[in-house]
């Protein structure tokens, strides 16, 4: 049975998504118009049974109320007992209050980790200023906090900061890390390639940082197996398949290829002998599935 480590759902009815909302603005992954209506777990789970998935890790996506995201999240884990469902919710792991809000997530059984995004893009993060959280000694203690609740992280970046974040991280070695989208390589050059790659080592290096193969297409929109068979490689490479998975990022990536595109062409580039750590034994283990 496969492992996706890494998609999205959402009611709009339920809770709300600022982000994905705004219409007529195209995104660095995209145009999200096609995406812009509900997606919701029967859905998903058609096209992921289809290629042999069998259970999910979702994940958190940019919820005006995060806490209403998780409960609803929860919720459809309890719908569906047959998909099994975890989730990896958002916290803001400066806050005063964090313990509370920690308090709060872990009564719902189906969390195992937080997601704070630090950069998503090149022109999004000037505009938000999420890399400034690396700068935060609040951050690092949270990052810590987690670890002693048996919480993971969701670690999503750009490349020229993963050094950074890795002097973080060796701090906090308690704390079990999920580095999202292979570490967003957003520049496909060879140099671009080539300077992904070498930054990657500082965050490998870590024993307790994983690497979620998954999210390749945000960047390419007309990405092959081919134009993504360096990042695999360098990933398999770097981290090993036990630290390794599989994620389709859906339905975001559905923009670019739908989901038996996105698990035949890792099929195709991951060794056989690698294929059962990334699609599933990596994932159960790092989520407890």
């Amino acid at each position: 049975m496969k492992i996706d480590a890494h998609h999205h759902l959402w009611d709009l009815s339920a809770v709300t998504y600022p982000w994905l909302m705004e219409k007529g603005i195209t995104r660095f992954f995209g145009d999200p118009a096609s995406i812009q209506r509900d997606y919701l777990l029967p859905e998903f789970r058609a096209d992921a049974e289809a290629v042999g998935v069998g259970a999910s890790v979702h994940i958190q996506v940019g919820a005006a109320d995060p806490w209403a995201e998780a409960q609803w999240v929860q919720s459809v884990a309890e719908q569906f007992p047959d998909w099994p469902l975890v989730q990896v919710a958002f916290c803001d792991l400066t806050a005063r209050d964090l313990d509370e809000h920690l308090d709060r997530l872990q009564t719902l059984p189906s969390v195992r980790g937080v997601r704070q995004i630090i950069g998503r893009a090149p022109g999004e993060d000037a505009s938000t200023g999420t890399n400034a959280l690396l700068k935060d000694p609040a951050f690092l203690a949270g990052l810590q906090q987690l670890g002693n609740r048996g919480l993971s992280f969701d670690l999503q970046l750009l490349p020229e900061l993963m050094e950074q974040a890795a002097d973080i991280l060796a701090q906090a070695l308690e704390t079990q890390i999920a580095l999202c989208h292979a570490g967003s390589p957003h520049d496909r050059t060879p140099q671009g390639l080539q300077s992904w790659a070498d930054n990657l080592t500082a965050l490998s290096s870590l024993p307790q940082v994983n690497c979620k193969l998954s999210g390749l297409g945000m960047f390419d929109h007309n990405w092959s197996a081919d134009s993504v068979a360096p990042i695999i490689s360098t990933c398999l490479s770097q981290f090993g398949a036990d630290r390794c998975m599989f994620g389709s990022n859906f339905p975001v990536d559905s923009l670019t290829s739908t989901y038996g595109e996105v698990v035949s062409r890792y099929q195709d580039l991951i060794p056989s002998s690698n294929q059962d750590g990334v699609f599933h034994g990596t994932s159960k283990r790092f989520y407890r599935i």
